[in-house]
């Protein structure tokens, strides 16, 4: 299916006077089931620091961090819940932590690039007529998100493949990927492509019946072999992805 360049599609958001991070680690953990944790987060600047202009450092105590906020510490990614009192206790305690989904199992699954490929990636993509899920940008780098995939399908899949752009990044099972609306080291989280509103009932035979409301994600493999395709040709003979 294609999508139709340019139309909006319907969010589902919790409403709700709920915080906006709470708000969003709960719709996440209990209407889509994706199981999150808060991240580290950031250290507590003065006035004087937040006026600055630098990064803003990350709280765990490596001091050359190089995601800044933008990964769990404690407690660990094993711990990501679904579970909304697991969820409001640790946003009621730390109300600015990063939401940070575990990937992989039944989660969605992610491929990363560089914020600048990430850009490009998207106008081939929508040029094919490529239907994507949900996408994530933070300033350094873009996300598209996937259907769950294992380790071993990943492995069979790019073993297929003669090359792959070099600035892919493959987030799967044990994995973590910082989620909207966090703010990190870096700057804001924001979707470039929202989570569309799924469906909330479908017809049965005593009635209406519930079903799965979490945003559609596509087969990795079909983004995989779109990047592929998306990044050769270059004017110069080179990848369009490569940065």
């Amino acid at each position: 299916m294609r999508e139709i360049p340019g139309r909006r599609r319907r969010l589902w958001f919790r409403q709700s006077e709920e915080p906006a991070l709470l708000g969003a680690a709960l719709t996440c953990a209990t209407e889509w089931q994706w199981p999150v944790l808060p991240g580290v987060g950031l250290k507590a600047t003065t006035g004087r620091d937040s006026r600055s202009g630098q990064d803003q450092g990350c709280a765990c105590p490596d001091p050359e961090c190089v995601v800044p906020g933008a990964h769990p510490f404690d407690p660990g990614i094993l711990a990501a819940s679904t579970d909304e009192r697991m969820i409001r206790w640790w946003w009621t305690n730390r109300p600015t932590a990063p939401i940070m989904l575990a990937t992989g199992g039944t989660a969605p699954c992610a491929l990363s690039l560089s914020a600048i490929a990430g850009a490009r990636a998207l106008t081939a993509l929508d040029a094919m007529g490529m239907r994507l899920g949900p996408v994530v940008a933070t300033p350094t780098r873009w996300s598209l998100l996937v259907a769950p995939y294992s380790l071993e399908r990943l492995g069979e899949l790019l073993y297929a493949k003669d090359w792959v752009p070099s600035s892919l990044r493959f987030h799967g099972e044990g994995g973590y990927l910082v989620l909207p609306p966090s703010e990190t080291g870096t700057g804001q989280v924001r979707w470039e492509r929202a989570p569309a509103q799924g469906p909330r009932l479908r017809p049965g035979r005593g009635g209406p019946v519930a079903a799965s409301v979490a945003p559609w994600l596509p087969d990795v493999e079909a983004v995989v072999d779109a990047l592929v395709v998306a990044s050769n040709g270059a004017p110069d003979g080179g990848s369009r992805l490569t940065y």
